[in-house]
């Protein structure tokens, strides 16, 4: 989900004259409390096999498995996802990684690059930057066609890593220092992956998960023919799909698919966190396989990415409410886990059943296509005849947020989501705005609101990177987008029938190597739900997109490459407006890492031990790739670290003293789990600040020592 934001009546009053007001509500019926902590995963799930799987080959691969931080800011910029003015970051919950595979063809020794980014939405302009480093890096070893980078869609990374400033408005314009961040991290992933390429063997297992998502727009699902909702009868995507790489006997990564939001911890959230997808993965890297995120530039024993598939009406809110969103409990924080915890069950059934993958080497088609203002073809259109999609318009709908995930809407009560006119044909037919009166029609029964491709600077790109994978049997569907569940199937379909393959064979990947919004089918997009209301080329957006698949298809099947196409096109119109923070300063008679507020003699498991630091500004070193803080343990005559901002039981907080716009007070609180060793224990805060002439200078603040006991009952 991506919410576009209206923070203010001002911002309405700009573009009246795109929007009517006559509206009517959609049909649709259907906190942030608590620690960070969560139970331990069970000791069934996956680990490493010293026993192939089968002894049929798995064929000859060459496999490469990396991970690095890719953490912008935590403090003082806006969040990525809901678009909400308020949802500013002040800290750090767990930092969010980028994992990096790399498939090297056993006959040609052309090299597929698969990176999945704990992020919310992924750019291009960040694939260009990312694709600059690997060239200087490893010359022409690593083309634009056969790189993949996609988002888990996690609500809950930086904001304004964007050009185009309609993805950066909540964050106040482009953020120079977090895009820095997550080029290095995307970057450094694959560097690390390309250091373990070796001899492997591909497995993959499928299973089914029907508790992690429910369909958070039913009344638009109703719409689609029932061949369609035949092929999801509760109304979710359940599918799991689960690539299982070995080497040498033992299991070194895996990528798995399926379809949920990473919208847990809601729009509440202020804490940079990976939400469900990035907490399987921690499950499954630091739990079981024990990966230490802080030496992840050494060898890591396992690589998990949990991808996205066709999620765009899909939500992990199971109670699906309006503005209060929570299921299967009533802590957001604690549901992340949960949801995180089902995908990662579901996986281990796909990784238990899991078979050689069929076929060799990989093919990729890649091209860049145009998406405003291009003919749909009758044989795609929704008409049966010629038609056409449009410059890009938000919709009405769109700004009103997907109410189920939001517990706040900045429009409520004057957008809701179904919110359309039966009669927008007719007065969009006398409207004299600068939209020609045909392209209007195209987008009835939309509430056009924001006409992000008819202004300069354009709000965003409307050229976008469409790929087709084959990757020995399997093939994957990239698209830079949210495509709802039917609008992925059908895309499906359209690949599956011009290839000749089986349906099954296919996977619909969104978030893929840029971002636009919203896809949904024509019936859907009739119902002006929020997924509607962003869907922004128009009642045909969809069909476009299958025309566009099916040429890539052709090009795969005659194993030639895809024409260049269009120009890539990057809008570069976002601007910095947020104020420049200004140098640190300490409270009188303070120094930089004095601790303010000491932790107590004792704690017992379940308490939160608490530590404030008089520290500089977060922002003035983002510490990517190490941390803001420890918890050590005395042992064996020495201090060793035992958790820090990778790990899940600890939060890093940063906040201003009352009255003052240049200290800072960094806070660390430590929930001591269930299983905490007793001991002796200190933490540890690492901190950097920042004079009037713009030098940063290192500091360490070291709290007294406290002791951990063992629970007596």
């Amino acid at each position: 989900m991506f919410s576009f934001p209206v923070r203010s009546s001002h911002d309405v009053i700009i573009f009246a004259s795109y929007f009517l007001t006559r509206s009517s509500r959609g049909s649709r019926h259907w906190r942030r409390v608590g620690t960070p902590n969560a139970n331990r995963p069970s000791a069934a799930l996956p680990g490493t096999t010293t026993q192939p799987l089968s002894n049929k080959p798995a064929g000859k691969w060459k496999v490469g498995c990396g991970l690095a931080d890719m953490t912008g800011a935590c403090a003082g910029q806006g969040m990525m996802g809901f678009a909400a003015a308020h949802q500013v970051a002040m800290g750090i919950r767990q930092r969010y990684f980028a994992r990096a595979f790399i498939f090297v063809d056993p006959a040609t020794k052309k090299r597929l690059v698969y990176v999945n980014v704990d992020m919310a939405c992924f750019f291009e302009e960040i694939r260009l930057q990312v694709l600059e480093n690997l060239k200087k890096r490893f010359g022409n070893l690593y083309p634009s066609e056969q790189l993949c980078i996609t988002a888990t869609h996690n609500h809950n990374s930086c904001g304004g890593t964007s050009s185009s400033w309609a993805y950066n408005m909540a964050a106040k314009g482009f953020r120079q220092n977090s895009f820095d961040a997550e080029v290095a991290g995307i970057t450094e992933s694959i560097e690390r992956a390309h250091a373990n390429i070796a001899s492997a063997e591909l497995y993959l297992g499928k299973s089914e998960l029907w508790n992690a998502s429910v369909n958070r727009s039913p009344s638009a699902f109703a719409l689609n023919p029932q061949e369609d909702k035949d092929y999801f009868p509760h109304g979710i995507d359940p599918r799991v799909i689960v690539l299982r790489i070995i080497q040498s006997g033992k299991d070194v990564g895996a990528i798995t698919w399926f379809a949920t939001h990473g919208t847990s911890m809601t729009e509440q959230n202020r804490y940079i966190s990976p939400d469900n997808k990035g907490l399987a993965s921690y499950y499954w890297e630091h739990e079981v396989f024990g990966v230490d995120y802080l030496n992840a530039s050494k060898d890591v024993p396992f690589v998990a990415a949990f991808s996205q598939t066709n999620t765009g009406d899909l939500t992990p809110s199971l109670f699906a409410e309006w503005l209060d969103p929570k299921g299967p409990t009533a802590d957001n924080i604690l549901n992340a886990h949960i949801i995180g915890k089902r995908q990662l069950a579901a996986c281990k059934k796909a990784w238990d059943n899991a078979i050689p993958l069929t076929g060799s080497g990989f093919e990729v088609a890649f091209s860049h296509f145009t998406m405003s203002n291009q003919k749909v073809e009758a044989r795609f259109s929704s008409t049966g005849k010629d038609s056409r999609t449009t410059h890009a318009i938000m919709g009405w709908t769109a700004a009103a947020a997907s109410l189920e995930d939001n517990h706040v809407s900045q429009t409520w009560p004057l957008m809701k989501e179904g919110d359309k006119d039966p009669l927008a044909p007719l007065w969009q037919a006398l409207d004299n705005t600068d939209i020609p009166r045909s392209d209007l029609s195209l987008q009835a029964p939309k509430i056009n609101l924001l006409p992000l491709g008819y202004i300069f600077p354009k709000g965003v790109t409307e050229v976008l990177p469409l790929q087709l994978i084959r990757l020995g049997d399997l093939y994957l569907i990239c698209a830079p987008a949210e495509f709802t569940m039917v609008s992925g199937l059908r895309t499906r379909k359209i690949v599956a029938e011009t290839l000749g393959v089986d349906l099954e064979q296919t996977i619909f990947q969104g978030y893929t190597n840029s971002y636009n919004q919203y896809v949904t089918t024509p019936e859907e997009y009739m119902d002006q739900q929020y997924e509607g209301g962003a869907t922004l080329y128009g009642v045909e957006t969809l069909n476009l997109y299958r025309q566009n698949f099916y040429k890539l298809a052709l090009c795969l099947k005659a194993h030639k490459a895809a024409p260049k196409g269009s120009d890539v096109e990057i809008p570069w119109g976002s601007f910095d407006t947020l104020p420049k923070v200004p140098a640190d300063t300490t409270p009188e008679g303070k120094q930089f890492g004095d601790v303010l507020v000491q932790p107590k003699t004792f704690y017992l498991p379940g308490q939160r031990v608490t530590v404030d630091f008089v520290g500089g500004h977060p922002n003035n070193n983002l510490h990517r790739g190490g941390t803001y803080h420890e918890v050590q343990r005395w042992q064996n005559g020495r201090w060793v670290r035992v958790y820090d901002d990778t790990t899940m039981e600890t939060v890093f907080h940063w906040e201003r003293p009352e009255k003052s716009r240049s200290e800072s007070i960094n806070r660390v609180w430590f929930y001591v789990p269930k299983d905490c060793a007793p001991g002796r224990y200190r933490v540890v805060h690492y901190g950097d600040s920042c004079d009037k002439k713009g030098k940063v200078t290192p500091y360490k603040g070291v709290s007294r020592v406290f002791s951990v006991r063992k629970q007596t009952y």
